[in-house]
């Protein structure tokens, strides 16, 4: 599954961060690496951007740069 398909207030762990050059550097150093936990706190009116809680930060994401990032959902 991917990061933009993650449900509202879902937890997950990442798996893979995908994207190429710039846009894969960019989300690494933002804390979006392998094995990390993250959860969707937000979702925008429109459905675009969405905010994450990444190591105890809000992030906001577009969905087009979260659909290159790949998840597990985590089994409460």
């Amino acid at each position: 599954m991917t990061l933009d398909l993650l449900p509202l207030g879902q937890e997950a762990v990442i798996t893979a961060v995908g994207g190429q050059g710039a846009l894969r550097c960019r989300l690494l150093d933002m804390g979006l690496i392998p094995k990390t936990a993250v959860r969707v706190e937000k979702i925008a009116p429109l459905g675009d951007p969405i905010e994450l809680r990444v190591r105890g930060y809000a992030l906001s994401l577009r969905k087009e740069d979260a659909r290159n990032i790949q998840v597990e959902v985590r089994q409460s």
